[in-house]
């Protein structure tokens, strides 16, 4: 390993994720272009005057989120990874410039996207050269649902799961690194034992490349601690088949071309999360059931965006007609203001590219 406080410029860029894409609740996600972007310099420290350590952030969030190692969520992950791999602190003088387009607790995978970026930092700031199956490892013991992580990591449309641990790797994956991990700091502290190897395992689907991504955000926030909290603890039968029958068709459904918009439409139902969270967003039944492809030529498919409030809408054209009508029900019913962006799948995930 050479010098890690050796000069160099590099740009991380994670994309935003949707997940469950109707029945595939924890299982489903899809990486979209809508990218967190750090920008990332190690400075010359012969120079005066140079801070130690520089964040600057632009975009959603910029008045809210803390620009210190040990609290920003991406600077946290960052030294997490190093601390594990016996790296002490962040390397210096270090100057990192964060844009985040990707709106915040609106259920587009923007804590998914800073726990993947913050993973990729740490790897490149360490020079770790870590494979993505290995980077998955890391992003799991803080996001513990592997759907939007996957998603945002590896790119496409991809379907994931956790393994089961044993009590060798569960006693590893006791360590307090969940959503806060406030133990990890800059410069001190025992290093924490590196993630079991394999706890999250995906696959890449078909994607056809006609589909875009329509995400209808409303302005306000569903926490998804608060989105997980209305959901039973057990369901019915009937309604675990109902997702499975329909998880399983429109995995292969969503890569075939051109794409069936009644299977896929029918195929994208769920009864084992949407129906609990209508209570948190208002309007969300009457979108999903008059937004119909029988209505909106080009409308494949609409459900909402992991933990909400975003729905999410598949089609392969008139996407300003669907997203406005979406936006006007949501004005009448719910009474609040939406807006929306027209996103591709983006293939590659996320990428560092030096410079």
């Amino acid at each position: 390993m050479s010098n890690l406080n050796t000069p160099r410029k590099f740009r991380i860029k994670a994309p935003c994720s949707t997940a469950n894409i109707g029945p595939g609740f924890d299982v489903l996600g899809i990486s979209l272009s809508l990218y967190l972007t750090l920008d990332v310099e190690i400075l010359d420290g012969s120079q005066p005057n140079t801070k130690d350590f520089e964040m600057t952030y632009s975009g959603e969030g910029a008045n809210d989120v803390p620009l210190i190692p040990e609290k920003n969520l991406i600077t946290k992950t960052a030294l997490y990874v190093l601390h594990a791999n016996s790296i002490k602190s962040l390397p210096k003088p270090l100057k990192i410039h964060v844009h985040n387009p990707i709106p915040l607790g609106r259920g587009l995978g923007s804590s998914g996207a800073a726990v993947v970026a913050g993973v990729a930092l740490g790897d490149a700031l360490g020079q770790l050269n870590m494979g993505k199956d290995r980077m998955l490892d890391y992003c799991l013991m803080i996001e513990r649902h592997p759907d939007n992580v996957a998603a945002a990591l590896m790119g496409g449309f991809v379907a994931s799961y956790l393994r089961e641990l044993d009590a060798a790797d569960l006693e590893i994956t006791s360590i307090p690194v969940s959503e806060t991990f406030d133990n990890v700091t800059n410069g001190t502290g025992p290093s924490p034992p590196q993630p079991p190897r394999g706890i999250g395992h995906f696959v890449r689907l078909g994607w056809a490349k006609e589909i875009k991504a329509i995400a209808i955000v409303p302005k306000f926030e569903v926490a998804t601690a608060k989105a997980r909290a209305v959901l039973p603890n057990n369901y019915e039968r009937k309604d675990i088949v109902f997702n499975l029958q329909r998880l399983a068709v429109l995995t292969t459904a969503l890569g075939r071309s051109p794409p069936d918009a009644d299977l896929i439409y029918n195929a994208m139902q769920d009864k084992i999360h949407q129906p609990y969270r209508k209570t948190l967003i208002p309007g969300l039944p009457d979108v999903l059931t008059s937004i119909t492809p029988q209505k909106y030529d080009g409308l494949l498919g609409i459900c909402l965006s992991g933990a909400g409030p975003t729905i999410l809408a598949l089609a392969t054209h008139n996407f300003d007609t669907i997203a406005e009508e979406a936006m006007a029900v949501f004005k009448k019913v719910g009474g609040f203001d939406c807006f929306y962006e027209v996103l591709d799948v983006v293939e590659d995930g996320t990428t560092c590219t030096y410079l």
